[in-house]
Formats: C-alpha cells, sequence, structure tokens
C-alpha cells in the first residue's frame, strides 16, 4: 500500500469517526442526514481509490500489457490514442502531434519499437517480404522516436545544409523536405516504420504488397506537393488493411484520403 493511499484511509477514518460522534449530539432528524452524507462520502473515497489503484479504469483507449509507454512532457496531460481513428491519426507539417501524445510501445528483434496493435501486422508483411528481398527478412531500421531523438536528427539535417552556406532560415526550410520538424513525425506516433533491405527490389515488392498488411506506401514522389514530403522509398506507415485497400486501389495519399472521407 502506497503512503498516499494509506494517508487518504486515514483522512476517512478520522471523518468517519467526527461524522459518528456528531450523530450522538445531533437529533434524530439529523441523523438520517449524516448517514446519507457518510455513505457518499464512501462512495467517493471508494471510486477514487479505484481510480488511483487502478488507473485503467478511468483511461479509456489505454491497452495494458508488457509494452513500455512513452514518455509524454511533464507539463502536459496525456492524450491517449483512442480505439476509434488511432489509425488515421494524420500528422504532417501542418498537423502536428497532439502535445502529451503517448502510445504503448512493443519492441522488435533489432531492437526499434512500434505501437503494439501494429506489432503483429508489421511481422506479417516483413515475412511476406522475404519474397522480394532475396529471401532475406528487411529489417525495420527506424520506427518510433521521441521527441528529442527527433530533434536531434532534424538539427543534424539543419546544420548540413548550414554547413554548405546554406543561411539558417534556408537550412531549415531544405532540412524539412528530409527530416521533419520535431512534432511532425509520423515515426512519434509509433505507426511509421523505415524499412532496409538486402535489395532495392524489395522496396517495389513493398509498394505493390504493402497495403494486404495495413501499411501504405506513404511518402510517393508524386505526391509530394500534398503531403509535404519527398519520396521515401522506405517508409511505411500503418492505417488498417481496409484502408490501405482502398487507397492502393484509388492511388491516393493519406491526406487525400482523409479529406475525400471528410474527417
Amino acid at each position: 500500500m502506497t503512503e498516499r493511499t494509506m494517508a487518504r484511509r486515514r483522512r476517512y477514518q478520522q471523518r468517519h469517526r467526527r461524522n459518528t460522534i456528531a450523530s450522538w449530539i445531533v437529533g434524530a432528524a439529523c441523523i438520517t442526514a449524516l448517514l446519507t452524507i457518510v455513505a457518499l462520502g464512501c462512495k467517493d473515497y471508494i471510486d477514487e481509490q479505484a481510480s488511483y489503484e487502478n488507473p485503467q479504469n478511468s483511461l479509456p483507449g489505454l491497452v495494458l500489457g508488457e509494452s513500455k509507454t512513452s514518455q509524454s512532457p511533464e507539463s502536459a496531460a496525456p492524450v491517449y490514442a483512442d480505439d476509434t481513428d488511432w489509425n488515421l491519426r494524420l500528422v504532417n507539417r501542418w498537423n502536428p502531434i497532439p502535445e502529451g501524445y503517448t502510445v504503448r510501445l512493443k519492441e522488435l528483434s533489432g531492437g526499434e519499437q512500434v505501437d503494439e496493435r501494429i506489432y503483429d501486422h508489421l511481422m506479417e508483411m516483413l515475412e511476406a517480404a522475404r519474397e522480394g528481398n532475396w529471401d532475406e527478412t528487411p529489417r525495420v531500421i527506424s520506427g518510433y522516436r521521441t521527441q528529442e531523438t527527433q530533434q536531434s536528427l532534424y538539427d543534424e539535417e539543419v546544420n548540413k545544409y548550414k554547413a554548405q552556406g546554406y543561411s539558417e532560415d534556408e537550412a531549415k526550410a531544405e532540412a524539412g523536405k528530409w527530416v521533419a520538424v520535431p512534432g511532425t513525425s509520423e515515426h512519434q506516433l509509433g505507426l511509421a516504420v523505415d524499412v532496409e533491405g538486402t535489395t532495392y527490389d524489395v522496396f517495389l515488392w513493398l509498394q505493390e504488397n504493402s497495403y494486404k498488411y495495413g501499411f501504405i506506401f506513404r511518402y510517393p514522389g508524386g505526391k509530394s506537393d500534398i503531403t509535404g514530403t519527398v519520396e521515401e522509398v522506405w517508409h511505411y506507415r500503418y492505417v488498417g488493411v481496409e484502408t490501405a485497400t482502398e487507397m492502393y486501389e484509388q492511388g491516393l495519399c493519406l491526406e487525400e484520403y482523409i479529406e475525400q472521407k471528410g474527417l
């Protein structure tokens, strides 16, 4: 039992004793009222205890398990991915991740992590992709990223352009084409992965087959003006099999699909 829980119980016991003593002093008419107050107090206390000792009861959408939980800023209330639109959350340079966003993570064999809800789908896709990768399983070289990791990657890219003679603003503009500004990267959702194969042919296989496993080729070259990102043949994003299939058949990127559906 935690110190906080013990303190709460002591306060409740003290309050209960005071109410009991008062009940002997007041008249019979007051006893009924006091009992009602005590009953309500007990209910509030029990609810508070249940919420404190079992936080999952008060956090709908939070999936419990052995997986790790990403850390959200202390200054922000956690924002949990819910069960209705978590797979379609749009994040790009115009739509940043909600402050305090947090997600349950599961670790891959190589050490990278992803949202635990896409883990099985990802494993199935990578195993199937052996067909287009000289019978070798492709590797995930980048999965979930923290704000700090994304900031480091972005700063590194900006400094690279500054070293080439670009001004601060010019360097940021160029860097943003290749590395998302911290807070606007899909990697911070845990729903996107960068894949590396033994042969370039694996990317061709993924473009033609990833939808069967719920993933989309997120940044095709012909959609850069819509996505705000140059072509990344290695970047795949989970949206769900039904959505991915519809997007593949219609040749839509995520921004177009969301606009079409009015989401």
